[in-house]
């Protein structure tokens, strides 16, 4: 997340050619702030990075101008966490055994649910 992060960030501020159609980009391209969304994003990476003990470096993470909200439709948390229950079903069984009971889960603060299906950008939308 922290590479595909600051790779998406690069993207934003036009400072590479790779990786611009990435559908997730979207949901940054539509906040009014664009570049501030994404280190806010990366700030909240890199709280959890830090949390897990991970070494990350805050020097990477640019301006935030207050809280951004990002807003997320409950079709497309829904999907988003079935995509990652299959993942961990492969990758880490005894994770997925912990997570999988969990029916609504709570997306970071910084994203916003709202009412509505899996977003048109998804390239596998149900």
């Amino acid at each position: 997340m922290w590479r595909e992060g600051l790779l998406a960030r690069a993207v934003l501020r036009g400072q590479t050619r790779g990786y611009r159609d990435h559908p997730q980009l979207e949901r940054f391209r539509a906040h009014a702030y664009p570049v501030s969304a994404i280190n806010a994003y990366l700030l909240a990476v890199l709280a959890e990075a830090e949390h897990r003990s991970y070494c990350f470096s805050r020097k990477k993470v640019g301006r935030c101008h207050g809280e951004p909200v990002i807003p997320v439709t409950r079709g497309q948390l829904v999907y988003e966490w079935d995509h990652l229950l299959r993942k961990l079903a492969r990758r880490s069984p005894a994770l997925y055994r912990q997570w999988r009971v969990e029916k609504r889960p709570r997306p970071h603060p910084m994203f916003g649910v709202c009412a509505g299906t899996v977003e048109k950008w998804e390239r596998f939308a149900v």
